[in-house]
C-alpha cells in the first residue's frame, strides 16, 4: 500500500529562490519570489522512522524542547490559524507535528494566494494527499480561496470539482485565466456550494450546468444551483442574457454583486427579479445602461431588500429612488453616489418610506441641499453613517440639523463641502462618537 507524504513548501516557494551564501542555502521569502513554482512531496520527517535504538529516558527529557510540553489540543488550535503554505512547513518538523498538522479539523479550508504559486500542482498534491483515507473524494473540505492567483487555471478548478464534493465556499476572484467550463463544472459537482466569488475574473459571462449534469438531474431537484452568496464585479462580459440564465438556476441567491458590469440593462434586472426573489443585498454600481426602469424592477423585491448599491447610474433620478422608496421600506443601506439626478424631492421620499435607513450616500449629488438633510434628520433617527462628499449645496445648516437629531452617528463624510469650523464642531459635540472626515484644515 503507498503512503502519500506530506506537500513541501515548495508549492509556495520557488527553488530558484535559494541562494548560497558561504556554502549554505539561503532561501527568501515567499511573497518576495519570482519565477516558476515547482509542486514537490516530500518524504514524513526523519523522526517518524524507527530508530536503531532508543535514548535513556533522562537525556530525552532533557532535550526537550519547552514548546512541546503543550498538548495535543492547544497545537492544533494554534495551527488552525496558519495559512495552507505554512502549515505544510510544520508538517516537516516532527513525527508528532507532522501528524497534528494533517488532523482533518485543520483541512475545511485551503487558502492560498500570490502570483508565483503554481496553484494548479498545489491544489493537485493537496487534494492528493487529503483523500488519502477516502481514495478520490475528500469530504473533510469545505472552503478554498485562490484570490489573486493569476496562475490558476481551469485544470486547478477541474481538481476541486473532482475530489471536493461537499464544498461549500469558494473564492477566485482576480484569477483570470478561469472560464466558464471550469465555472459549471464546479457547480455542477459541488452541490452544497453557496458562495461563490468570480469577481475580476473577466471571462465568465454566466453561471450554469454543465449539459451533462442538467440531464442527469431528477425533476424533484430541477436544475437548481444552492448559490446564495454571488460575486461578479469587474466581469466584464457579462450581458443580459447571462444574467438571464444565471437568475433562473440560482434562484436561492440572496446576495448578489454585479458592480462594473458595464453590458447590464434595465432587462436583465427585470430577469433577476422574476426568479431570485429572496434577494437582500444587490449592487449595480457604475451599470451606467441602469435607469429608472431598472429601479422599478429592483422595488419589487420590497422589504426583503436591505442593501442597494446604484453608486454611479448616472441614468437614475428621484423617479427611481421613488420607486425604491414606496415599496422597499425595510432598507437599511443605499449608496446613491453620483446619481446626480436625485433631488431633494428625492431624499424626501426616502427619508418618509425608509425610516430605519442606517448608512446613506448621496456624495457628488449636487442638487441635494440642506432642505433634503432636513428631510433626512426628521423621519431617519437611526442614521449611522452619511456621506456628503462633494455636494456643492450643503452647508453647515443642514450638518446641524442632522447632528440635532441623529444622535447614533458614527461616520460623516464632508469632504470638498464648504462646511465651517463652527457648524463640524457642532456636530462633534452632538455625536461625541462620530468620525467626521472633512477637508478643512482649521478643524482638528
Amino acid at each position: 500500500m503507498r503512503t502519500l507524504s506530506t506537500p513541501s513548501p515548495a508549492l509556495i516557494c520557488l527553488p530558484s529562490s535559494q541562494a548560497f551564501i558561504n556554502g549554505k542555502a539561503s532561501s527568501t521569502s515567499s511573497s518576495s519570489v519570482t519565477g516558476e513554482t515547482v509542486a514537490m512531496v516530500h518524504a514524513p520527517p526523519i523522526t517518524c522512522l524507527p530508530r536503531p535504538h532508543v535514548r535513556p529516558a533522562a537525556r530525552m527529557q532533557k532535550e526537550q524542547a519547552p514548546i512541546d510540553i503543550l498538548p495535543d489540543q492547544a497545537f492544533l488550535q494554534i495551527f488552525s490559524h496558519l495559512p495552507t503554505n505554512q502549515l505544510c512547513r510544520c508538517a516537516r518538523v516532527c513525527c508528532r507535528w507532522y501528524n497534528l498538522t494533517w488532523d482533518p479539523r485543520l483541512w475545511r479550508t485551503i487558502r492560498l494566494t500570490g502570483d508565483t504559486i503554481h496553484v494548479d500542482r498545489a491544489l493537485r498534491v493537496l487534494t492528493r494527499r487529503l483523500c488519502q483515507d477516502t481514495p478520490n473524494v475528500c469530504l473533510m473540505l469545505e472552503t478554498v480561496i485562490v484570490s489573486g492567483c493569476r496562475r490558476l487555471t481551469d485544470r486547478g478548478l477541474h481538481t476541486i470539482a473532482q475530489c471536493c464534493p461537499e464544498l461549500r465556499r469558494l473564492e477566485v476572484s482576480g484569477c483570470h485565466n478561469i472560464s466558464n467550463e471550469a465555472v459549471f463544472n464546479i457547480v455542477s459537482r459541488c452541490p452544497n456550494l453557496e458562495y461563490l466569488d468570480v469577481s475580476g475574473c473577466y471571462n465568465v459571462t454566466c453561471i450554469s450546468l454543465t449539459r451533462e449534469a442538467s440531464v442527469k438531474l431528477s425533476t424533484l431537484y430541477g436544475k437548481q444551483i444552492s448559490i446564495r452568496y454571488l460575486d461578479m464585479t469587474d466581469c466584464f462580459a457579462l450581458e443580459d442574457e447571462g444574467l438571464h440564465t444565471i437568475a433562473a438556476h440560482c434562484t436561492q441567491l440572496t446576495h448578489l454583486y454585479l458592480r462594473r458590469c458595464v453590458r447590464i440593462t434595465d432587462e436583465g434586472l427585470r430577469y433577476l427579479v422574476i426568479y431570485c426573489t429572496s434577494v437582500k443585498e444587490l449592487s449595480v454600481s457604475d451599470c451606467r445602461f441602469v435607469s429608472d426602469f431598472g429601479l422599478r424592477e429592483i422595488a419589487k423585491l420590497e422589504s426583503r431588500l436591505r442593501y442597494l448599491s446604484i453608486a454611479h447610474c448616472g441614468r437614475i433620478t428621484d423617479v427611481g429612488i421613488r420607486y425604491v422608496a414606496k415599496y422597499c421600506s425595510k432598507l437599511r443601506y443605499l449608496n446613491a453616489r453620483g446619481c446626480e439626478g436625485i433631488t431633494d424631492h428625492g431624499l424626501e421620499y426616502l427619508a418618509k418610506n425608509c425610516a430605519k435607513l442606517k448608512s446613506l450616500d448621496i456624495g457628488k449629488c449636487p442638487l441635494v441641499s440642506d432642505a433634503g438633510l432636513e428631510f433626512l434628520a426628521l423621519n431617519c433617527f437611526n442614521l449611522k453613517r452619511l456621506s456628503l462628499k462633494s455636494c456643492e449645496s450643503i452647508t453647515g445648516q443642514g450638518l446641524q440639523i442632522v447632528a440635532a437629531n441623529c444622535f447614533d452617528l458614527q461616520m460623516m463624510n464632508v469632504q470638498d463641502c464648504d462646511i465651517s469650523v463652527e457648524a463640524l464642531r457642532f456636530v462633534k459635540r452632538h455625536c461625541k462618537r462620530c468620525v467626521i472626515e472633512h477637508t478643512n484644515p482649521a478643524f482638528f
